[in-house]
């Protein structure tokens, strides 16, 4: 038996990335994946393609800055399933910048695409993970636990993600509901402009890890998301995950 077998579940920023290699690990373990992302050429072909292979997708556009849009999300996924066992907060957009000159906007976009977009759409999904005891994964960082320089819009968003993730797993744990968080370092399209815009930073954090690469979206990041999904990790609550190569140590 697969370890998410008929579980359906919601993958937001799902169309790329980190995203996309948890789709393609968690239908691989017969999960029902709701791919939810703005881009929306991107996300119909991952899930054209999955679906050609015989798994079962469903792609969502959906703008994770409007309540609106997150609502008619959840309800279309209730329309075509009836349930919802795992939710997936992994979306998140932000611009590198000195902290005394970070604007409003890039504050807002930060916040918005990840902090906002995973409390709004944890708020809307919980009434449904009480009845299938399911689980909800969220997304921090390495950068924001050491409070990287020029990250402070990201460190902010992904701390308060962090937060209020522990929140979820203790107000939320009688019903039968884990929240847990991953850190990752993986290698998706963002690292690879990143690593274009800062050559010597990219090289920095590669010798910093001590297996000495970034990991791979669908199969160092997946399996850790299929495991936090799973039974494997029934007891397992409230906690971070760090699946970053040993970059960060947390005692």
């Amino acid at each position: 038996m697969a370890k998410l077998d008929n579980k359906v579940a919601i993958v937001t920023g799902g169309a790329g990335g980190i995203g996309a290699g948890i789709v393609r690990a968690y239908v691989k373990e017969n999960a029902k994946v709701v791919i939810v992302d703005i881009a929306e050429e991107k996300g119909k072909a991952l899930s054209d393609a999955l679906n050609e292979q015989g798994y079962e997708t469903v792609f969502i556009k959906t703008d994770l800055t409007d309540k609106a849009s997150l609502q008619a999300c959840v309800d279309e996924v209730i329309a075509t399933y009836g349930q919802i066992d795992i939710l997936v907060n992994n979306a998140h957009a932000s611009r590198m910048q000195g902290f005394l000159d970070i604007t409003e906007e890039e504050l807002e976009l930060s916040m918005k695409t990840g902090f906002f977009a995973t409390f709004y759409l944890s708020q809307m999904v919980i009434p449904y993970l009480k009845e299938t005891k399911g689980n909800m994964i969220n997304f921090g960082s390495g950068a924001a636990m050491k409070g990287d320089k020029n990250q402070g819009s990201y460190v902010v968003a992904k701390e308060a993600i962090r937060g209020m993730t522990r929140v979820i797993a203790n107000e939320f744990g009688e019903f039968g509901i884990r929240a847990n968080l991953i850190s990752p370092i993986a290698y998706s399209e963002g690292v690879e402009q990143w690593k274009e815009a800062n050559p010597e930073y990219y090289e920095k954090v590669l010798e910093g890890i001590p297996l000495r690469r970034f990991g791979d979206v669908e199969h160092d990041i997946g399996p850790a998301a299929v495991f936090l999904a799973s039974e494997d990790s029934k007891y397992i609550t409230g906690q971070t995950l760090m699946v970053d190569g040993g970059s960060i140590k947390i005692y």
